[in-house]
């Protein structure tokens, strides 16, 4: 079932950005990120999975690549690899970077797109930066974000959904708040990509004395992720600094953010929310499925080139 039929019994005016009188919700917990390596050696930081927190169903893992300044030959990115059982966001803030997979298909991104890939059944792809960019350097910044699949789709066909900047609504409000809504609706404007688990995914620019409260769906678990300035967040007002994720407790109502009029600079944060699938997870690496048995198969099927190759 995609996205949009499950969303259908909410009304455009009940988005993600509607103001609410109902009850802010809580801040469960704060999560921060720590600073890793991924793929041949690019910097990260990552809120989860780590020990803290595995993960946030539907979400299986988001890292926040750079913001990183690079000097020529020095960007790195991941090479070939594979996945299965899940899909993977891609949302790129400046640099640029090209991907390639085994069934042929090929794309670039650069800033402001998203590429959202549905491994399903099971890719081997490339993500790397674009060869100009190598070659002169520059920052590279962007997120990346692991949403689950249900049992049902975990084997379907993979699939690419490749998103320009300019296909992604920009929403701006009169008091100070400009949202990015790259999965979902919010203000009234629809995100164009289609998904396959329920999701809300807004990138937020708060402007200095912004106080919005956002709505969420009922059922839906939530987290704030602040990556620029600081934000306070929810009922309690808990201030969440940049590179911390603030998980948000699962009642009913909105979240409440709020920027002090005397902050030096705009605060920037996902709110990203989703639909629990309340099915088992089990993981091995790139691979996300219910049972320990498939992740054998999927590491089988892997070695014996069952996912294909890059050519």
């Amino acid at each position: 079932m995609l996205v949009g039929a499950v969303l259908a019994a909410f009304h455009p005016s009940e988005g993600v950005m509607k103001p609410q009188t109902t009850p802010s919700r809580s801040v469960a917990s704060v999560i921060p990120g720590i600073r890793t390596r991924e793929g041949a050696g690019f910097e990260v930081r990552r809120p989860f999975p780590t020990d803290r927190l595995d993960h946030l169903d539907p979400f299986l893992l988001l890292v926040e690549m750079g913001p990183s300044d690079l000097g020529p030959g020095e960007a790195r990115g991941a090479p070939d690899h594979p996945h299965r059982g899940f899909e993977t966001v891609t949302y790129l803030l400046s640099g640029a970077m090209v991907h390639q997979d085994s069934q042929g298909n090929s794309g670039r991104l650069g800033p402001g797109d998203v590429q959202w890939m549905t491994a399903g059944a099971g890719v081997v792809h490339s993500e790397m930066p674009a060869p100009e960019f190598l070659r002169s350097g520059g920052r590279m910044h962007g997120f990346q974000l692991w949403v689950n699949l249900p049992r049902r789709d975990k084997m379907i066909a993979p699939r690419y959904q490749d998103l320009p900047a300019a296909r992604i609504p920009v929403v701006r409000t009169p008091d100070g708040v400009t949202a990015r809504v790259i999965a979902g609706e919010a203000l009234g404007a629809r995100a164009a990509v289609e998904t396959r688990t329920p999701i809300l995914y807004v990138h937020c620019t708060l402007a200095p004395g912004a106080r919005p409260a956002l709505a969420l769906p009922d059922g839906f678990s939530g987290f704030a992720y602040v990556f620029a300035g600081e934000c306070a967040v929810g009922r309690e007002e808990q201030t969440i600094r940049s590179g911390e994720m603030a998980i948000l407790t699962q009642d009913a109502g909105s979240v409440s953010l709020a920027v002090p009029d005397s902050a030096a600079t705009p605060a920037e944060l996902l709110l990203i929310a989703g639909l629990p699938i309340g099915e088992p997870v089990v993981r091995y690496g790139p691979f996300v499925m219910n049972a320990e048995e498939e992740i054998f198969q999927a590491v089988r099927d892997y070695q014996n080139g069952r996912m294909g190759a890059i050519r």
